[in-house]
């Protein structure tokens, strides 16, 4: 029984981002580039 529920868990969560019931909360704060996994700066001056 308890395998029955995780499976039914694994296929939700496989489920919920394909019927579009997900939602990405990242803002542009989070999608800053990055140069070989170091963070770019932008320099004003």
């Amino acid at each position: 029984m308890e395998s029955l529920l995780l499976l039914l868990f694994l296929l939700l969560l496989a489920v919920a981002p394909a019927a579009g019931l997900t939602v990405d909360s990242r803002d542009s704060a989070d999608w800053k580039p990055t140069d070989c996994g170091r963070r770019w700066r932008s320099r004003t001056c």
